[in-house]
């Protein structure tokens, strides 16, 4: 496999100003590779037993739904990996492009072995950060025309989360905290320690005065509480909009109001339209479904 000195440099530049670490980003296509071939010394059986070893093709993929794609750069350095400067591309769409059943996403050729040996890595990031970005921009959508924005949580996939993130960010959402030390989120079971949620968010000022800090409260009295000790930031977990209207309403402007818990699609506009500044879904990263991409193989010789 290619080393990743090795590695066109505009690729990699492009996975930085995406906000990616593009040696992280490579480390995982290669584990992900070994997964497929676990040995320097394996083969890809079923290519090397039907394609003649000089044999040349084509890779088109292709759209086969409505949406937003993302990890297209990822896919292209999958076969990078497996190909190293055999490979070209003749057209890639830059992630967070709507499109349209048909629509070519990315084009390659190159050894035909080695397309088929990539193809599957390629394509599980492809799809499946496509579908990242596709059910955020559904959510974008359905707050079209208010003030709430799309923020994603760390319920990610172990190990993906800065992929799962930037798909996120392809589909038109905002990323909350990356890690447990970006920001403090005060939880229940915090509170529950604490002895409430004005000893906890406190607790946290003293320790971490630097650190933004967000508090969950399940109820208005909690909210008031912690607005009277100058908490800027609230979480307002499972709560009906009419009463996320009220805390709106008695908030006034002093803090970021962010709604979680329960939400759904077909819920998304009414809570909106309460008036909350953030609406936090786990969904579209713990449980989203894969976009459907085919790819077509075609030989040239």
């Amino acid at each position: 496999m290619t080393p990743y000195e090795k590695l066109p440099s505009v690729l990699l530049d492009e996975l930085d100003a995406a906000g990616l670490d593009p040696r992280t980003v490579y480390d995982a296509v290669r584990a992900a590779l070994a997964e497929d071939l676990p040995h320097e010394a394996d083969v890809d059986a079923t290519s090397a037993a039907t394609i003649p070893a000089g044999a040349h093709g084509r890779g088109v993929f292709a759209a086969r739904e409505d949406g937003v794609v993302a990890g297209l750069a990822v896919a292209e350095l999958a076969f990078r990996v497996v190909l190293g400067d055999d490979v070209a591309v003749a057209h890639r769409l830059p992630d967070g492009s709507r499109v349209r059943p048909g629509d070519v996403l990315l084009d390659v050729s190159g050894p035909t072995r080695g397309l088929l040996t990539a193809e599957r890595t390629a394509l599980n990031y492809a799809t499946h950060l496509s579908g990242v970005a596709t059910a955020t921009s559904r959510w974008v959508d359905a707050l079209d025309g208010t003030n709430a924005k799309v923020l994603d949580t760390r319920k990610t996939l172990p190990t993906y989360r800065a992929l799962q993130k930037y798909a996120v960010r392809c589909g038109g959402g905002h990323n909350h905290r990356f890690s447990l030390a970006d920001m403090a989120l005060v939880k229940d079971n915090h509170v529950v320690a604490a002895g409430g949620v004005v000893p906890a968010y406190l607790a946290v000022k003293r320790a971490y005065p630097d650190l933004p800090i967000e508090v969950e409260v399940d109820s208005l009295d909690q909210l008031r509480e912690l607005l009277e000790v100058g908490c800027e930031r609230v979480l307002l977990d499972n709560m009906t909009p009419e009463t996320l209207r009220a805390a709106v309403a008695m908030t006034a402007g002093r803090a970021v109001l962010e709604a979680s818990g329960g939400l759904t699609l077909e819920k998304a506009r009414a809570v909106a339209e309460t008036g909350v500044d953030w609406i936090s879904v786990g969904a579209i990263t713990h449980s989203v479904k894969v976009f459907d991409i085919g790819l077509d193989l075609t030989s040239s010789r």
